[in-house]
């Protein structure tokens, strides 16, 4: 045998080589099973870390990222063919400010014979009458439709409304809106500054406003159409320049809105902004009623800073000027 074997040598070489490739084909079929069990606990580690990036380097949790204002974003982006169109942002406007009003319409007319109200109203002697009042809607109605109208449509068809599918951070919302609010205050101070010492100016345009000496909520917009496409202008360009989220822009118009209303109303109430807003930091009613008293004192429409800076502020207890 061993002879046999010495002679024909070329049969053992031919037996290993029939089976080194089956041996390979098996290695490479337990190394793909091998790979495959472990593949998706390998996605999932990368997954985490992935997550665990993101969460780190964001420095932010569900909430902070938008979702608690999402669902509300959410329920306005369902109107937006609405929100699109040229006739919304007269609509919103006008609805948003009548209802502000409406409240202190009711405190005028019950104002008269309710001397538990009356005694909130800073001018208790005078309280406007139904035809002041129907002469401040027809002022206001006739500056929507001549003139805010015509640059709604204008603006819808130049530059049409974009709604982001994210809703804004409730922290940025907030910085945002305070943001755009004192902005405002600081244009509408000087706008204001100038259109009373430059007597042209206050002849010409600003004069109208100052019909009233005793402010009412409905004469917030009494004013010609230089001081609302003016004041408007501020109000439209602010969350631009601070390229704020829709969101945003609409919920700065509402403070807005409600802002100016609440400094035109003649009452002083115990849950008045200026009286939640410490250190006398906010002007609010009695600081802008004393300006249509005075005319020559307290310019800012919402904040004292400005005032007191240059010596412009005054409260009812100072000196006359």
């Amino acid at each position: 045998m061993a002879g046999v074997r010495s002679m024909f040598p070329h049969r053992k070489m031919e037996k290993r080589k029939c089976h080194a490739p089956l041996q390979i084909k098996a290695a490479r079929v337990q190394r793909g099973a091998n790979q495959h069990t472990h593949r998706p606990s390998q996605r999932r580690a990368v997954m985490s870390n992935a997550v665990g990036y993101n969460a780190t380097h964001m420095g932010s949790t569900p909430v902070e990222t938008g979702l608690l204002l999402q669902p509300v974003w959410d329920l306005v982006r369902a109107k937006q063919q609405w929100m699109k169109s040229p006739f919304f942002p007269v609509t919103f406007s006008l609805v948003v400010y009548s209802t502000f009003c409406l409240p202190y319409i009711a405190l005028d007319l019950l104002a008269k014979k309710l001397p538990s109200l009356r005694k909130y109203k800073i001018q208790a002697q005078s309280n406007p009458s139904l035809g002041m009042m129907a002469s401040c809607v027809a002022q206001t109605l006739y500056n929507h439709l001549l003139y805010i109208f015509p640059l709604s449509v204008a603006h819808w068809y130049w530059r049409p409304v974009q709604l982001p599918p994210s809703a804004p951070e409730l922290h940025r919302l907030l910085l945002d809106i305070a943001a755009c609010l004192l902005l405002f205050d600081f244009q509408y101070f000087v706008w204001h500054l100038l259109h009373h010492r430059v007597p042209w100016l206050y002849r010409t345009f600003h004069k109208v406003h100052h019909k009233y000496t005793a402010t009412f909520a409905l004469a917030t917009e009494y004013s010609g159409a230089w001081e609302t496409l003016s004041l408007g202008f501020f109000a439209a360009i602010n969350p631009v320049i601070l390229r704020c989220h829709p969101l945003t822009t609409l919920l700065f118009f509402v403070c807005n809105i409600w802002l100016s209303v609440e400094d035109h109303s003649g009452y002083d109430l115990p849950w008045s902004t200026h009286r939640l807003v410490p250190f006398g930091l906010y002007g609010g009613a009695p600081h802008h009623d004393l300006h249509h008293m005075k005319f020559k004192t307290n310019y800012a429409p919402y904040f004292t800073h400005w005032d007191k800076l240059l010596g412009t502020y005054s409260t009812l207890h100072s000196k006359s000027r």
